[in-house]
C-alpha cells in the first residue's frame, strides 16, 4: 500500500481549497501550478512506499508552496483593489473637475450674455438719449424760427399765447376785404403755419362802437372769415383755422377819439401751442 500520512492528506485538502479559490486562479495561477508540482512529488514518494518522514518532508514543501500561493493571491487581490479604488478616486476627481469646468463655462456664458444684454441696454439708452436730444434740438430750432417769424409779424405774448394783430389799415374802409399789405401779412402767417403743422389759429374780429351792434357784429365776422379764406387760398386747411366775431366787444381803447376807435377795429390771430390747444376767451 502507498505510504499515507496525515500531513499529506492536509496538503491535498489545502490544494483543493486553493484550486477552488477564484482569487488564486486569477492572481496566482503560476504559484498554484508550482504547488501542484510539489504535491505531485509528495504523492510519487507515497506511491513508492517511501518512509513517512520522506513523504511528510515533500508534503510539507508542497503545503508551503500552497500557502505561498494563497498569500500571493491575497496580496495581488489587495493591490488590485487599491488600484481599482485609486482609479475610481481618480475618475471621481476627474468628473468633479469636469463638472467644475462645465459650471465655470456656463457661468462665463451667463456673464457674457449679461454683458451683451447690458451693452444692448446701454445702446438702446444711448439711442433714446440721442433721439431725445435730436427731438429737443429740432423743437428748439423750430421755436427759434417761429420766434423770428412771429417777431416779423409783431406778435405779442399774452396769457392766451402768441397773438398777432391785424390793424384796421390792412382792410378796406368799413370792408372785410384785405388790402395788398394785409394779404402779405396773411402770407407770412401762412408760412408760419406751413412750417409748424401742429399749430392752429383762432381768428377773432373786433370793431369800434360806431354804427349799430348788428352791423359791427357782421363786419367783425366777415373780417375774421376773410383772413381764413386768404389762408385757405395759401394752402392752410380749414380744420386748422377757427373764426369768431365779437363786434364792438373787448375794446383795447376807449371809443372817444378817431385814433382809439381805429385801434379797436382789428383782427387778432391767436396761435395755438404745439399740441394745437388754444385758450378761449
Amino acid at each position: 500500500m502507498p505510504t499515507n500520512t496525515t500531513l499529506l492528506e492536509q496538503t491535498h485538502s489545502d490544494y483543493r481549497m486553493a484550486q477552488a479559490s477564484p482569487s488564486v486562479n486569477r492572481y496566482a495561477p503560476l504559484e498554484l501550478q508550482q504547488a501542484g508540482v510539489a504535491l505531485a512529488r509528495a504523492d510519487a514518494s507515497a506511491n513508492d512506499k517511501d518512509k513517512p518522514a520522506k513523504v511528510d518532508e515533500l508534503a510539507y514543501l508542497a503545503k508551503q508552496k500552497i500557502a505561498l500561493t494563497q498569500e500571493v493571491a491575497s496580496r495581488k487581490m489587495a493591490e488590485a483593489e487599491v488600484l481599482a479604488g485609486s482609479k475610481e478616486a481618480d475618475q471621481l476627481r476627474l468628473q468633479q473637475r469636469s463638472n467644475e469646468a462645465d459650471a465655470a463655462k456656463a457661468k462665463a456664458a451667463e456673464a457674457q450674455q449679461a454683458a451683451l444684454m447690458a451693452q444692448s441696454d446701454a445702446a438702446d439708452a444711448q439711442r433714446k438719449t440721442d433721439e431725445a436730444r435730436r427731438v429737443a434740438m429740432e423743437a428748439q430750432t423750430r421755436n427759434m424760427q417761429l420766434e423770428a417769424q412771429l417777431a416779423d409779424l409783431a406778435a405779442k405774448k399774452t396769457d392766451r399765447g402768441m397773438v398777432i394783430t391785424l390793424g384796421d389799415v390792412l382792410f378796406g374802409t368799413d370792408q372785410a376785404r384785405l388790402t395788398p399789405e394785409g394779404m402779405r401779412t396773411a402770407q407770412k402767417l401762412a408760412d408760419v403755419l406751413q412750417q409748424n403743422p401742429q399749430r392752429k389759429v383762432l381768428i377773432e374780429g373786433f370793431t369800434d362802437s360806431t354804427g349799430s351792434s348788428a352791423h359791427n357784429q357782421e363786419l367783425s365776422d366777415r373780417r375774421a372769415e376773410s383772413v381764413r379764406t386768404a389762408l385757405a387760398g395759401m394752402g392752410i386747411g380749414s380744420d386748422r383755422v377757427a373764426t369768431k366775431g365779437y363786434g364792438e366787444g373787448y375794446p383795447v381803447a376807449a371809443n372817444d377819439t378817431a385814433q382809439n376807435r381805429q385801434m379797436n377795429r382789428r383782427v387778432e390771430i391767436v396761435l395755438s401751442d404745439e399740441n394745437g390747444k388754444i385758450v378761449q376767451r
